[in-house]
């Protein structure tokens, strides 16, 4: 016995192949559209908040190195999960960069700082 499928945008039935999942041309392009939209919009997201933290990153080193508390700039909308890249100095440190600024996690004074720097030619 043949069982009817309903389709996922519009609850209309499907008729014609087994393996059809839509029941129009117009209910598949939705669905398509619908899913590009949300996979843009992660996109879009994560685009912003680069441009945040590169932003962020820029404004408080104006001399190649930098030293600040981390309250400070997550205040501004920091967010240090995004970063494009990385790289490790000889000590082991691991600096997280945003395009061509990098941001270091330390401790001074029992306070959560970040340091600043800015890409180097020798950090490839």
């Amino acid at each position: 016995m043949k069982k009817n499928k309903k389709c996922p945008v519009c609850d209309g039935l499907v008729h014609g192949r087994t393996d059809k999942v839509f029941c129009s041309v117009e209910c598949k392009r939705a669905s398509d559209y619908e899913k590009r939209k949300s996979e843009e919009a992660l996109f879009l997201k994560i685009d912003r908040q680069l441009k945040i933290n590169r932003k962020i990153l820029k404004k408080y080193n104006r001399v190649g190195k930098t030293i600040l508390r981390k309250e400070q700039v997550i205040k501004e909308g920091f967010n240090p999960k995004y970063f494009t890249h990385y790289w490790k100095n000889k000590k082991g440190d691991v600096y997280l960069f945003v395009y061509d600024y990098g941001f270091l996690a330390i401790k001074d004074n029992q306070k959560d700082k970040y340091l600043i720097v800015q890409w180097q030619n020798y950090m490839k």
